[in-house]
C-alpha cells in the first residue's frame, strides 16, 4: 500500500493510465517520484506496475496518503465522480495534500469541483494541457493552469518534470480551462483549412510535398499544417494522437460557453457541424487529420454547414 511520505520525497498518485496519462506518469517514474497509478482498465494498471509504478490503492487511499494527486480523466462524468465522489479525491483528502487535473472538461465543471475544495480546505489547481500523445511522451507539454497562485507554485516542480511551458493564466479555476478551449477552437480551424487548401491542391494535381515546402516559409504555415500533413495526410495513416472525436468534444465546450455568453460566433457554429458530420461518418476514432479524406469526398453534401450558413 502507498503511504504518505514524511520529509522532502514527494510521492504521487496518478488517476487515469490512457493516452496522456500514462506517458506523463511514467516520465515522473523515469524522474525518481515515486508514483501509484488508477485506472478502470486493468491491462493498463498492469502496464504502469511494469514500468515501475505502483498499483492496488482505492481513490480515496490517494487523496489520504498521497502529497498530490494528479488525474487525466476522458469525459465530464468521470471527472466528477474522481473528485465529487464518497470516494473520491476532495471528500477524503487531507489537510496538505495538492490535487491538480490536467483533463478538458466544461468549464463549469470546474467551478462545481473548485467549490467543494475550498469547503474542504483542499488545494486544487486546473491544469490542462497542449501538445498531444508526442508532447506527453517527450516531456515537451504546454500547462495552461488556473487556480491558486500558492498551487501552482507547488505544483511546479513536478509539472517541469512534464511540460516545456508553464502558464499560470489566473486565479480565476476556469482561466486554464477557457486558454484550453480557445486553443483547441484554432486547432479546429486550422485543420479544416489544412483539408480544404489540401483539397484544392490535389484537385489541381498538385505536388502536396512541394506545396508544404512553398507553405512552410510563407505565412500559410502552421504547427497544425505540419503536424497534420507530414505525419498523417502523408502516411494515409489515422492512427490517432489527437481523435476527431475529443477535438469535436472540446469545441462543443466552446459552443455551450457561447450560449452561457450570447455570443453568436458563425463561422465557429459551422465549424462545429463539420466535425460533427464527419464523426457521425464514423471519423470519431480517427485522428483529427482524417478531417481532409472527409473533406476530399466530393460526393458528400455537409448539408448542415449550408444551412447553418446561411
Amino acid at each position: 500500500m502507498f503511504r504518505k511520505s514524511e520529509g522532502s520525497e514527494m510521492k504521487i498518485g496518478w488517476i487515469g493510465l490512457g493516452n496522456m496519462g500514462m506517458p506523463m506518469a511514467k516520465n515522473l517514474i523515469e524522474s525518481g517520484y515515486q508514483v501509484v497509478g488508477v485506472d478502470l482498465n486493468a491491462e493498463a494498471e498492469r502496464a504502469f506496475e511494469n514500468a515501475g509504478g505502483s498499483i492496488g490503492a482505492s481513490i480515496a487511499a490517494l487523496a489520504a496518503e498521497c502529497d498530490m494527486v494528479i488525474t487525466s480523466l476522458p469525459s465530464a462524468r468521470a471527472y466528477e465522480s474522481v473528485f465529487l465522489g464518497a470516494e473520491g479525491l476532495i471528500e477524503n483528502a487531507h489537510d496538505d495534500v495538492l490535487l491538480m487535473d490536467t483533463s478538458t472538461v466544461a468549464p463549469e465543471n470546474n467551478e462545481t469541483v473548485e467549490g467543494a475544495a475550498k469547503k474542504r480546505e483542499v488545494l486544487f489547481l486546473q491544469a490542462p494541457v497542449s501538445g498531444g500523445v508526442v508532447g506527453a511522451e517527450n516531456r515537451t507539454l504546454t500547462f495552461m493552469c488556473g487556480g491558486p497562485k500558492v498551487a501552482f507554485d507547488t505544483a511546479t516542480p513536478v509539472m517541469d518534470v512534464l511540460g516545456a511551458n508553464l502558464f499560470h493564466v489566473d486565479e480565476r479555476i476556469i482561466s486554464g480551462t477557457m486558454t484550453k478551449l480557445i486553443n483547441n477552437l484554432l486547432i479546429g480551424f486550422y485543420t479544416a483549412g489544412v483539408s480544404e487548401a489540401l483539397t484544392l491542391a490535389k484537385k489541381q494535381n498538385m505536388d502536396l510535398d512541394a506545396l508544404f515546402d512553398v507553405m512552410n516559409v510563407s505565412y500559410g504555415q502552421s504547427r497544425i499544417y505540419e503536424r497534420n500533413y507530414k505525419t498523417f495526410i502523408a502516411n494515409n495513416d489515422y492512427n490517432p494522437g489527437f481523435t476527431l472525436s475529443l477535438l469535436r468534444k472540446d469545441l462543443n465546450f466552446v459552443k455551450e460557453t457561447m450560449t452561457r455568453e450570447g455570443l453568436h460566433l458563425p463561422i465557429t457554429d459551422a465549424l462545429i457541424d463539420v466535425y460533427e458530420e464527419a464523426e457521425d461518418a464514423g471519423l470519431g476514432d480517427r485522428d483529427m487529420a482524417v478531417l481532409y479524406e472527409r473533406v476530399g469526398d466530393q460526393d458528400i453534401s455537409f448539408q448542415s454547414v449550408k444551412e447553418s450558413s446561411k
